[in-house]
C-alpha cells in the first residue's frame, strides 16, 4: 500500500464531493437559497437529445441508488474499500478491478448527457437549443463531463505501484497531472458554487416605482423579465408560471433564444419552430413577454392589433351607417332635448345607474326602471342598437304604429340624472329634464324580432325609442 494510491484515494473522494461541498459552502456564506430551475424547451427532433430521453429512462433507477448519490462519493467509498482489502489480502490486481468497474459506472451514469449534447451541437446549431436556454446547457456539460475527473483519479489510486526507478522518473509527470486535476477541481467547484438569482417583481421594480434591485440588464430584457414574474394586474400571479422559476440570466439567455428562431420565421411565434421551443409554456403570455424583447414579435403583434383596431373601426362605422339610414322619429310633440346615438351592448342591455342601484325586472323583457337604475334591451346578447332618446316636460301622445313593443315603467332619480351608458362607455345627454323626482320611461322598438330570429342581421337593425317625461304613477304599462 503506497503513499501515492492512499493520496490519490483521497483526491478522487474530495473531487466527488466538491460539488456538494461548493452548494454548502455557498448557503452558508448566505450566496443563495440552493435552488435552481430550469424550463425544458424543445425544437424540432435531434437524434441526440431523442437518444438522451431513452437513457434518461433507463438510468432513472440507477441514479437514484445511494452510491451515485452525493457526487458519487459513496461509490469512491465502496471501490476505496475493495482496494484496501484486496490489498492486504495480496491480490493487487483484485483492487484495480474495484477502481475500473467504479470508474465505469461513473463514466455510464454521467457522461451519455453531454456527449449526446456535443453530438447534437456539431450536427446543428438548431439543435443544441432543444437542450435549452445557454445556463442549462452550460450546466448539463459542466455536471456531465465533470464525473472524469474522480473516474480518472479512481483508476490512478487502484493502479498497482510501479517499479522505483519509474517513480523516480514519475516526478515531472505527476507534477503535470496535479496541477491539472486541481484546476479541474477548482473550476468545477465554482460552476456550481451559486445558484441563479431569481429576482420578483418588486426587486425588478416592474411597478416603475424607481426601486430597482438586481444587477445591470437593459430595459428590454427588464422588461420581458417582468412580463413573466408579474401578470401585470398588482397580482402575485406569473404572467407565464411554467417560466417564473428560472433564474433571470438563464431566462434572457432562454429569451434571446427565443427571439433568434422567431426572427427566423418572420416574428410568428404560432410557427412550428417557435412553438416547440416554447414548449408547454406556448401562448398569449409568453408571446406578450417575447414581444417586450424582441423587436420581430413586437412587431407582428403591433400589426395584428393594427388590423384588429382597423377592423372594429370598420364595425363600427357600418353600425353608425345603419343607423344614420333608418329614418328619423318625429315626435306628436316638442321635445325639451333630443338625441341619436349607436350604442353597444356585450350583454343585452344599455343602462343607467344614477344611484348605484339594481333595476327592476324587466317588463315583457324590453324595460325595467327603479331607483336611479334603468335596465333596456338592445341586443340579442351583443350588437349595436340606434337609439334615440327624447326629454319632455309634460306626457306625449302614445306612439304605437310601426313598433313590435311600446312598454313604459316609473324611474326615479334623486340627483336629476337620466344618462343612458353603453358598454364601450359611451354615454347620451341627460334626459331628466325637470330635475330631481319621479319620471316615466316609455321605449319603443322595432328589428327586435329579426335580431332573435337571424344569427347574421346585419348589425343596427334594432332601433329604440326612449321618451322620458315627468309622472309619479310607478306601475309599469305594455301599449304594445
Amino acid at each position: 500500500m503506497s503513499r501515492r494510491s492512499l493520496l490519490l484515494w483521497a483526491a478522487a473522494l474530495v473531487a466527488a464531493l466538491a460539488p456538494i461541498l461548493s452548494v454548502l459552502s455557498a448557503l452558508l456564506l448566505g450566496w443563495g437559497d440552493g435552488e435552481q430551475g430550469f424550463a425544458w424547451m424543445s425544437m424540432g427532433w435531434c437524434a441526440g437529445y431523442e437518444i438522451n430521453e431513452g437513457i434518461r429512462t433507463l438510468l432513472g433507477p440507477v441514479r437514484e441508488f445511494p452510491l451515485v448519490l452525493f457526487g458519487l462519493a459513496p461509490l469512491v467509498g465502496l471501490a476505496f474499500a475493495g482496494w484496501l482489502l484486496s490489498v492486504r489480502a495480496g491480490r493487487p490486481r483484485l483492487g484495480r478491478i474495484f477502481g475500473l468497474a467504479a470508474a465505469g459506472i461513473m463514466l455510464v451514469v454521467s457522461l451519455p448527457e453531454p456527449v449526446l449534447l456535443t453530438f447534437d451541437a456539431a450536427v446543428s446549431r438548431y439543435c443544441l437549443s432543444a437542450w435549452g436556454p445557454p445556463e442549462l446547457v452550460n450546466w448539463t456539460l459542466t455536471s456531465g463531463f465533470y464525473p472524469l475527473l474522480p473516474a480518472v483519479l479512481t483508476v490512478l489510486a487502484a493502479r498497482p505501484p510501479v517499479r522505483p526507478r519509474l517513480v523516480r522518473r514519475g516526478r515531472l509527470a505527476r507534477v503535470a497531472i496535479t496541477v491539472p486535476v486541481v484546476a479541474l477541481l477548482l473550476l468545477g467547484a465554482a460552476s456550481d458554487s451559486r445558484p441563479g438569482r431569481v429576482s420578483d417583481s418588486n426587486e425588478l421594480d416592474c411597478a416603475g416605482f424607481g426601486d430597482v434591485r438586481v444587477p445591470a440588464m437593459s430595459e428590454q430584457e427588464k422588461a420581458f423579465l417582468c412580463a413573466v414574474r408579474s401578470d401585470g394586474f398588482g397580482s402575485d400571479e406569473p404572467g407565464v408560471p411554467e417560466l417564473a422559476g428560472l433564474p433571470d440570466r438563464a431566462l434572457i439567455a432562454y429569451g434571446h433564444s427565443l427571439c433568434q428562431v422567431a426572427t427566423r420565421n418572420g416574428g410568428d411565434t404560432g410557427a412550428r419552430a417557435v412553438q416547440r421551443m416554447m414548449g408547454e409554456a406556448a401562448g398569449g403570455p409568453l408571446t406578450w413577454a417575447l414581444s417586450k424583447m424582441c423587436p420581430a414579435v413586437a412587431k407582428v403583434l403591433q400589426a395584428e392589433s393594427d388590423r384588429r383596431e382597423a377592423e372594429a373601426k370598420a364595425f363600427v362605422a357600418a353600425a353608425e351607417r345603419a343607423c344614420a339610414a333608418h329614418p328619423r322619429h318625429r315626435p306628436k310633440i316638442k321635445p325639451v332635448r333630443r338625441a341619436r346615438a349607436t350604442m353597444w351592448t356585450e350583454f343585452w342591455t344599455i343602462n343607467v345607474w344614477d344611484e348605484e342601484q339594481e333595476a327592476d325586472e324587466r317588463v315583457a323583457d324590453l324595460v325595467g326602471g327603479g331607483d336611479g337604475a334603468l335596465q333596456v334591451w338592445a341586443a340579442d346578447e351583443a350588437g349595436h342598437a340606434c337609439v334615440t332618446g327624447e326629454a319632455y316636460t309634460r306626457r306625449p301622445p302614445v306612439e304605437t304604429r310601426g313598433w313590435e313593443q311600446v312598454v313604459e315603467v316609473g324611474y326615479r332619480t334623486r340627483t336629476g340624472s337620466l344618462v343612458l351608458a353603453d358598454g364601450d362607455g359611451k354615454r347620451m345627454p341627460d334626459l331628466a329634464a325637470g330635475g330631481p323626482g319621479r319620471y316615466r320611461v316609455r321605449v319603443h322598438v322595432r328589428g327586435r324580432k329579426a335580431a332573435q330570429e337571424h344569427i347574421d342581421v346585419p348589425d343596427g337593425t334594432v332601433q329604440l325609442l326612449i321618451m322620458v317625461f315627468p309622472g309619479e304613477q310607478r306601475k309599469p304599462v305594455i301599449y304594445r
